[in-house]
């Protein structure tokens, strides 16, 4: 069997100085096992995906930026039989920050937030008083790495608003009040690999900044969660990660209740050096699935 593990153009946008690269080593631990897999980059017009049996989605992280391209290239290996892991049908649903709405109607708690349609007029004032809070955060629904994600408070509001109005004629975005947990207490990762609880850990921003991402300054510490912390978050995977190789539940927890930020079911960073483990973790799952 012939295996693409999928990335991208790499051009520096997401270097970090806090965390390892994964997908050499993930390749090179893949290969020893035995595997005929290679990195290939999902857009390289040379490729010819019939050559390939499998693709593992592992760091695509300019999709978005090109989502109607990554579209049509999801299409393409549909339609020469390319299993994908993710599955397709996920990773399509997945694209979209609006499948929060799914995973509120299945009674599971996410981050509050409300969704503006491209080309609406709104005034990010309303929304302090709509979330009862004095920040907010908005995002693009369809995105990645903290693009165009802006931290709002009554200091920055008029000059947000302007350059929200100009970004809305191309997209939709997401309004959500800012959880103060996430800069007291951190980000919570909760990692499974198809459908088994890996391991954990809690990303925190640098001094001064809101993002927590390790391409931003973020830093990242290994947790212990206790069993009943792992039910909780499980629930998000059974219900909407089946048969995908990797998932992780991103989120944290106000008054000891969990509030999911993202599932991640495309390229998220895995945080494999956490645990020597996980490695294995990883290869096991993808057994169980090819």
């Amino acid at each position: 069997m012939n295996i693409a593990l999928v990335t991208y153009q790499d051009k520096g946008a997401y270097d970090s100085q806090t965390v390892e690269t994964e997908d050499e080593r993930l390749l090179i631990f893949l290969q020893a096992k035995g595997l005929n897999i290679e990195l290939v980059i999902w857009n390289d017009r040379q490729i010819n995906w019939e050559n390939y049996q499998l693709a593992i989605l592992k760091s695509p992280w300019d999709y978005f930026d090109l989502i109607n391209d990554f579209h049509t290239w999801l299409n393409h290996l549909e339609e020469k039989k390319v299993k994908l892991l993710n599955p397709i049908d996920i990773v399509r649903w997945n694209t979209d920050k609006q499948y929060l709405k799914e995973v509120e109607n299945a009674e599971l708690a996410i981050t509050p937030c409300v969704f503006v349609s491209k080309d609406t007029q709104i005034n990010l004032k309303d929304f302090f008083s709509i979330f009862n809070t004095d920040r907010l955060i908005v995002k693009p629904c369809v995105s990645g790495g903290a693009k165009n994600t802006f931290s709002i408070t009554a200091n920055n509001v008029e000059v947000i608003n302007k350059e929200l109005h100009r970004l809305i004629q191309k997209e939709n975005f997401i309004v959500q009040p800012f959880l103060k947990e996430i800069i007291e207490n951190g980000e919570w990762s909760f990692i499974f690999f198809n459908g088994v609880y890996s391991h954990s850990l809690i990303k925190k921003a640098k001094a001064g900044d809101f993002r927590v991402q390790p391409a931003h300054g973020g830093s990242i510490h290994a947790q212990n969660p206790n069993e009943e912390m792992i039910a909780t978050v499980s629930e998000y995977v059974k219900v909407f990660a089946k048969n995908c190789l990797y998932a992780r539940v991103d989120g944290t927890f106000v008054n000891n209740k969990f509030l999911l930020m993202e599932l991640e079911l495309i390229e998220p960073f895995l945080f494999l050096n956490t645990d020597p483990q996980n490695y294995d973790r990883y290869y096991n799952a993808l057994k169980e699935l090819i």
